[in-house]
């Protein structure tokens, strides 16, 4: 089998991953938005490819306390992705799920975290199917894992499956907004092989 290097994506590839991330950003919205009742619009995701030390300072600076979700997917491709949200978007977001002023103070307890992991699941499945529906590949989630702590912390969970994926992350940031501006960023590392999958289920040769 052909070695592939993320290196090597071309913009045909590049472009696939956008239209990956506008899906999956826009079916987050709507989810969310049904879910908590509330109006959401979507900023167009960024989507870069980045090195990994270049992951802390993207997702707005590696001492900042975020809020991250963690899992692996499996199937037809290997690999793992994190959805992070900074913690001032994690607050709005638990408030509006459980009914209480957006200002409310929010202590991440069991319940509260329970109703963030609720919010990442729909996340994280939002962009998983879409990359599914695009690439016709079976994709399963694992049960995911969240976290609080510094971006720095978070990012190396991550980290530690990097160098067996290659040298580059692929980054989607997403801004929903209504009335609050809530800041997302999801990263998906799969393995180099699933990278031959995915181009090869698009019908791009590299």
């Amino acid at each position: 089998m052909a070695e592939y290097s993320l290196e090597d994506v071309n913009n045909i590839y590049f472009d696939v991953l956008k239209e990956i991330g506008n899906i999956g950003a826009g079916n987050a919205t709507t989810a969310i938005a049904s879910m908590l009742q509330i109006r959401l619009n979507m900023n167009v995701p960024k989507v870069q490819l980045l090195t990994f030390p270049e992951l802390g300072s993207a997702v707005g600076g590696e001492e900042d306390q975020v809020v991250g979700i963690f899992l692996e997917v499996g199937s037809d491709i290997s690999g793992s992705m994190m959805f992070i949200l900074t913690l001032e978007s994690a607050k709005f977001l638990v408030n509006k799920l459980m009914y209480r002023e957006p200002d409310a103070e929010v202590l991440f307890d069991e319940m509260e975290m329970s109703a963030l992991k609720e919010i990442g699941n729909i996340i994280t499945g939002s962009y998983l199917n879409a990359l599914s529906s695009m690439t016709g590949l079976t994709i399963t989630p694992s049960i995911p894992y969240i976290a609080i702590d510094m971006a720095a912390a978070i990012l190396s969970v991550p980290a530690i499956e990097f160098g067996q994926y290659g040298d580059h992350a692929l980054l989607i940031q997403t801004e929903f907004g209504d009335d609050v501006l809530i800041d997302g960023y999801f990263i998906l590392l799969p393995e180099l092989e699933s990278y031959a999958k995915i181009l090869s289920s698009l019908g791009i040769q590299m």
